[in-house]
């Protein structure tokens, strides 16, 4: 089975576009259609489905997804492998917006200053989103909140998080729970938290910024649950109520995480830097 064909055929089904897939990979449109066809042919199975908007995949075409990802990302990592057996040329990390607020920065300075050869590349969204990225071998590492259920993953380092429920320091708290997007592990945490620990169930505010979140929380909005170290972080320490909660419930570390049949060359200093 050709490897570049199986390229072809994974972007068009991250894109469920054909003209966005040949533009992505820099092809022209008709190549990218003859390549599908000429895939589709070897196989004998029709592959995607035409839509008003695009393509979408066939059962088979699902069926072939995940075994082509992993071969494509296999082929990349072998070519990488033989251009430099001994050196980390690049590493795409993501991570949780959480992480992203109090200590990712610090993070890809060190990095920077101890392989200043290495390329970089940071993307963040939620830790459902990043998990999901990084068993699709689209990063290398990621920062997720909560230790991980996929056994396909490695924990490579992690730091404890001190979750505390915020709240206005000098008013009625509303039943209302404002947390981040929908995705977030917090958001989830804490709307099971609050509704086991006061059976009300909060009505649910959702925001894309840690900043907004607890702008809001001061105005009176309502309560939040994240971790203190964000609070901290965005300065707002003195400006709301605090509560913690007791570790044995809310045992949510950040992890530094990796596929464990795709471990960085840095995996030794990624284990030992201080998070």
């Amino acid at each position: 089975m050709d490897s570049n064909l199986l390229r072809i055929f994974v972007e068009v089904s991250k894109q469920n576009s054909i003209s966005k897939a040949a533009s992505s990979l820099k092809f022209a449109q008709s190549n990218v259609t003859s390549r599908i066809k000429q895939l589709e042919k070897s196989l004998g199975y029709k592959l995607f489905h035409r839509v008003p908007k695009g393509v979408v995949l066939t059962n088979e075409g699902e069926r072939l997804f995940p075994h082509a990802v992993e071969i494509v990302k296999k082929v990349e990592l072998a070519s990488l492998d033989m251009k430099n057996m001994l050196v980390q040329d690049q590493l795409k990390v993501a991570s949780t917006e959480s992480n992203a607020v109090t200590r990712i920065v610090d993070f890809l300075l060190k990095l920077h200053k101890d392989y200043s050869n290495m390329q970089l590349e940071l993307i963040t969204n939620t830790t459902k989103d990043i998990t999901k990225m990084l068993l699709d071998y689209q990063v290398d590492i990621a920062f997720i909140s909560g230790i991980p259920k996929h056994d396909e993953l490695l924990v490579l380092n992690k730091v404890d998080e001190k979750l505390v429920v915020v709240e206005p320091k000098d008013s009625f708290t509303p039943e209302v729970f404002l947390s981040f997007k929908k995705g977030c592990a917090y958001n989830e945490f804490g709307q099971n938290y609050l509704l086991e620990t006061t059976g009300i169930e909060h009505k649910k505010l959702e925001f894309g910024s840690y900043e907004t979140i607890l702008g809001c929380v001061k105005a009176g909005m309502g309560k939040s649950i994240l971790p203190l170290s964000i609070v901290k972080r965005l300065r707002y320490e003195d400006e709301l109520k605090i509560t913690a909660l007791p570790k044995e419930i809310a045992n949510m570390p950040t992890c530094l995480v990796c596929r464990k049949d795709y471990i960085p060359k840095i995996a030794d200093y990624l284990k030992s830097v201080k998070l």
